[in-house]
């Protein structure tokens, strides 16, 4: 796999997604979860796509329960907390693993393109955030203490390339 485009996947809706029709996009990536202290970046999250939608970018998120059991809902109820608590219109995939062998095979891309601290490939923790250029190519991994807000910079220069 040589791009973000040559992977398909799972919308919350239990709909086949080809990542090829974001082509030309800026792509955010972020595995979520439900059920932590970091869940309110779900708000910033969707005002990153409120401001730079129009312009480009597409937020993309994961739900993921490999972190503590913090996010053990079914798809609809994650889709349901989603919305009700913060408004999320960006798209949701369904719940994948992250890590492991059972890892989704775009998280396994995403982490050999770029390496967390120390060269670690594994994700640590719900909302680390991934930054796809429009070419496909990744262009940051970002930690779970990065708020969404704090990216706003990137993604400008990303959206300008």
């Amino acid at each position: 796999m040589s791009s973000i485009y040559d992977f398909d996947a799972l919308q919350i809706n239990g709909k086949t997604v080809r990542l090829k029709k974001y082509q030309g996009k800026v792509l955010l990536v972020v595995n979520t979860a439900s059920a932590c202290g970091f869940t309110p970046q779900f708000g910033g999250l969707e005002e990153l796509h409120q401001t730079y939608g129009g312009q480009g970018l597409v937020v993309l998120g994961f739900p993921c329960n490999q972190f503590g059991a913090q996010d053990p809902g079914s798809n609809d109820e994650i889709a349901s907390f989603c919305q009700v608590n913060y408004g999320v219109s960006f798209p949701m995939m369904a719940k994948i693993d992250v890590n492991g062998a059972q890892a989704d095979p775009l998280y396994k891309w995403l982490t050999e393109e770029a390496p967390g601290l120390l060269g670690s490939k594994a994700i640590k923790w719900n909302f680390t955030k991934f930054l796809v250029g429009k070419d496909g190519q990744v262009i940051r991994r970002y930690a779970p203490t990065d708020t969404p807000q704090g990216l706003a910079r990137d993604i400008e220069a990303a959206l300008a390339a």
